[in-house]
């Protein structure tokens, strides 16, 4: 008996000190831990997740669910093979609607369900652990917002919770949190080593297609294709403006929100679509073929600051501007420069975006002829880039042959009541400026409306809307415009992006929603190249200066199919302002930790290291390794000279020697029992209260140390005997004469 009682005292004093489960067998608790895990850990992927593999999922789930419970047993092995086999054939039939890389993560799925449910050793408990962090991992591929990375982060601490139950199998679940917790908290030093010190190198590999749903505009246009966008409320990209962004002698900061434009300015290219077949607007095919060699072969369009450059330089040879007076002659008037970052949110497509004339060095984005941003791979996740953008340089004083026939192309047999109104205001206004002024009057001086509910259109969609509807949205204006500008002789094409942006005052940056999206009007002039006309300014001059929300209602468009967006806070002042609060603190991530590129990492070695050189980096991670290496080994004990016992065990022993100061010693050779009789026996009458506390310790310590507890019992030992030692501690630390 006595051997047993020491044995189980043995067991009990490792179970205390961590020592890990042996044996086969799982415990409830590491049972428990899982069930939540699964659910967990599969959450930030169910959107990758086909309904076949969420299916087999499901079944893995409710059969370890029942074996939680004890109503059946662990399932037979072929069970497991024939599903199995089952998610194999159904993942290799639908893979390629899919994409690779969704087709890989749901394999990594189905194998982390399957080890799931066939689990019967400890082994199997790690195995489905590390795969719980590889999914993990890869749910950082397309979930990068501050918001989804709290998330991963709670998601982790669940998978690390099983870890813990491994090792200490009787504490409760706060405990087990806490510990989770704590282990993630302790690696975190380590990790903010490796992001500051770690080479910020590009991806070595392009990530497989991952066949996702594209967002935002798309490289062809139809009637009404802006209009779907109008009814989404997601994020687009945020624009930050720099402190100086106007340069010149008659710089000033025009507005409220900073350096800024105005809103009336926000013109957001984003695409230049030139081929008109009636019906559809498309890119013309040789810029594509440039999109699609740049990877390999980038093309080349000179900065627009040259201009500005090569002007001033021909204005200060000419010996005209030297004998004249000051005033006469002056440099590029009012040369101004817009510096900005945008943030760009996945969109699936490699277009960005930027104010005309917008330039970026950035690694990875072209400088394409028509005078846009594109994006050597896919936006799939948030890119950072930055902008300058020159609203006064000129866009192609020179077409090429190819240019001018492309854009001045009209379809055969269309839309002949609109040749027949170009035709008219071709021969009353002669010169080209007039008659575009004539034709965007047009739009003001008849009956035009400007809605998102588009009337149905025939085959001559232009007729149709200038003679028939007269309602439409910006595409039919801009489409109508263009068709007019090119009938008379004079090359037009459309642009689509996004005009306007909402400006949070929290952070100073403007905020792009896609129900902004919108097109325009470029009509070539001779001697000043590509110009932008905007008619919908003549219709709707509020859509253009005040934003999207002066002109039409939330509710009938971006928020008619989104009924929990934070958008809708917009209308309350105060919760309005909690909202661009948090949006503040997920741009400053976005900005500060995914904009951690190379060149803030360089700018951060060198604040704490000065001149970087390989030798002080070498340096300074093997001191901060060696400090973080001396306080795990402080934390776990190594550095202790006398060796602690467990905690229930100190706990006890320092009651004693609290008790020997007043006077009641405990002899070498006596047990707890023997001990609190003692007391009993001697103190009855002098101290009653300390007797009953320390009978009732003794009890509570006799049963954590000697009796194999079932878990929930052992939880209430445990906190009845921390509850009584802390009674007696604060009762022996006062004196007591009766114990004398």
């Amino acid at each position: 008996m006595f051997t047993k009682k020491v044995s189980t005292k043995k067991q009990e004093i490792l179970s205390n000190l961590g020592s890990p489960q042996t044996g086969e067998n799982i415990s409830r608790q590491t049972l428990f831990w899982l069930l939540l895990t699964n659910l967990a850990v599969l959450s930030p992927l169910f959107d990758k997740t086909t309904p076949w593999t969420l299916g087999i999922c499901a079944i893995c789930l409710v059969w370890r669910i029942g074996i939680y419970v004890g109503k059946v047993a662990k399932p037979p092995r072929f069970l497991v093979t024939s599903l199995a086999i089952g998610a194999a054939t159904t993942l290799a039939l639908v893979s390629g609607e899919i994409g690779l890389l969704n087709a890989l993560v749901n394999l990594l799925i189905l194998g982390y369900a399957l080890k799931y449910i066939e689990m019967r050793s400890l082994r199997d408990v790690r195995a489905v652990v590390i795969v719980g962090y590889f999914l993990i991992a890869l749910s950082f591929i397309d979930h990068q917002s501050m918001l989804n990375t709290v998330h991963l982060l709670g998601v982790t601490v669940i998978n690390t919770c099983v870890l813990v139950t491994l090792y200490q199998t009787k504490q409760s679940w706060q405990h087990t949190a806490w510990m989770s917790g704590k282990l993630l908290l302790q690696s975190a030093p380590l990790a903010l080593l490796l992001f500051l010190v770690l080479p910020r190198f590009a991806p070595l590999w392009l990530v497989p297609n991952m066949k996702e749903t594209q967002t935002g505009l798309s490289d062809t246009v139809s009637v009404g294709d802006i209009t779907k966008l109008t009814r989404s409320t997601e994020l687009a990209f945020r624009a930050s403006f720099q402190g100086n962004s106007f340069q010149g002698a008659n710089s000033q900061t025009n507005n409220s929100q900073g350096n800024s434009p105005r809103n009336a300015e926000l013109y957001w290219r984003a695409l230049v679509l030139e081929d008109y077949d009636g019906l559809t607007w498309r890119q013309e095919v040789g810029i594509k073929k440039l999109q699609q060699d740049a990877f390999f072969l980038s093309p080349s369009r000179p900065n627009p600051a040259e201009q500005f450059t090569s002007a001033e330089s021909k204005l200060a040879q000419d010996p005209k501007v030297n004998s004249a007076a000051p005033s006469q002659y002056s440099p590029n008037p009012q040369t101004k420069v817009y510096r900005y970052q945008v943030i760009a949110e996945p969109s699936h497509q490699p277009w960005l975006f930027g104010l005309d004339l917008a330039y970026s060095q950035d690694e990875g984005i072209v400088n394409l002829p028509d005078y846009r941003l594109y994006a050597l791979r896919n936006v799939d996740q948030r890119i950072s880039y930055r902008v300058e953008s020159w609203p006064n340089a000129r866009m192609d004083l020179q077409l090429t042959s190819r240019q001018r026939e492309l854009n001045l192309k009209l379809p055969d047999d269309s839309n002949p009541r609109t040749l027949a109104l170009a035709q008219q205001f071709n021969s009353q206004y002669p010169a080209p400026k007039q008659r575009l002024g004539a034709m965007m009057r047009y739009f003001n001086s008849q009956p035009f409306f400007y809605t998102l509910t588009l009337p149905p259109l025939g085959p001559q969609q232009i007729d149709d809307f200038l003679f028939e509807n007269k309602a439409g949205f910006c595409v039919h204006y801009a489409s109508a415009l263009i068709f007019m500008a090119r009938a008379t002789g004079l090359p037009a094409r459309m642009v689509t992006g996004y005009q306007g942006g909402e400006y949070n005052p929290q952070a100073g940056y403007l905020s792009v929603y896609q129900y902004m999206a919108h097109a325009w009007a470029e009509i070539w002039l001779e001697g000043e190249g590509w110009v932008r006309f905007d008619p919908t300014a003549m219709v709707a001059p509020n859509r253009i200066e005040l934003g999207f929300d002066a002109q039409f209602d939330p509710e009938q468009s971006y928020l008619q199919e989104s009924p929990f967006s934070p958008l809708r806070l917009k209308s309350l002042p105060w919760l309005n302002e909690l909202r661009q609060r948090f949006a503040s603190i997920d741009y400053y991530w976005s900005l500060w930790v995914l904009g951690f590129n190379q060149e803030r990492q360089n700018k951060v070695l060198r604040n704490l290291l000065g001149d970087v050189t390989k030798t002080k980096v070498a340096v300074f991670m093997s001191l901060c390794i060696g400090l973080i290496g001396l306080y795990i080994a402080y934390s776990v004990g190594l550095f202790r000279v006398k060796q602690g016992q467990d905690p229930i065990s100190e706990r006890y022993q320092g009651i004693c020697k609290r008790l020997a100061k007043h006077g009641i010693r405990r002899s070498p050779n006596q047990g707890p029992n023997h001990f609190a009789a003692q007391i009993l026996s001697d103190y009855r009458h002098k101290a009653p209260k300390l007797c009953s506390l320390f009978s009732e310790l003794t009890e509570s310590y006799v049963a954590l140390k000697y009796q194999d507890l079932p878990a929930q019992v052992y939880q209430q030992q445990l906190a009845l005997f921390k509850t009584k030692a802390k009674a007696l501690h604060w009762l022996l630390m006062r004196p007591n004469k009766h114990l004398k």
